[in-house]
């Protein structure tokens, strides 16, 4: 039998966020921002790292107000958001030169929000053979890159 190593991903299967605080809420301390994978903080909105990725420059983007609804956010907050989405992947394209994107938002936990009270964009950036026999037969997603090497390289184009 062969072994996979991800022992990043044990930090999501113990997890029960037991800080209780959302990821998307920055609050005024700015020298936590690597550790939380932030890349963009706004007047509006705010640019992270998905901690557990689909893939390598798996992005989320929110507004930094805390809604839950497309129809809280303000008209400047919703140009605001996708002018972010815009530029996330421009951003994503200059880097990662993916071959496409899938972007999109779950509203409700029944749709699949692991943040279901703080709306956020997901961008994934895809690539023709991202998904392969290990997603399809076991269930499992191969990163090839670790996301701080990620992190840093997509980091100086969100500044």
């Amino acid at each position: 039998m062969k072994v996979l190593w991800a022992p990043w991903r044990m930090e999501y299967v113990s997890s029960d966020n037991n800080e209780g605080e959302c990821i998307f809420c920055t609050g005024d301390e700015r020298s936590q921002d690597e550790r939380r994978l932030i890349l963009f903080i706004g007047n509006r909105s705010i640019v992270l790292m998905n901690r557990f990725p689909y893939i390598n420059g798996h992005l989320l983007i929110a507004p930094l107000r805390h809604v839950s609804t497309l129809n809280a956010l303000s008209p400047e907050e919703k140009l605001d958001l996708i002018t972010m989405v815009e530029k996330s992947i421009g951003v994503l394209k200059e880097v990662m030169n993916p071959e496409g994107f899938n972007v999109g938002l779950n509203l409700g936990k029944i749709a699949g929000a692991g943040v279901e009270d703080h709306i956020h964009f997901h961008v994934v950036p895809r690539w023709n053979g991202d998904t392969n026999y290990m997603t399809v037969f076991g269930e499992v997603r191969v990163i090839p890159e670790h996301i701080q090497a990620t992190y840093r390289k997509l980091l100086p184009f969100f500044k």
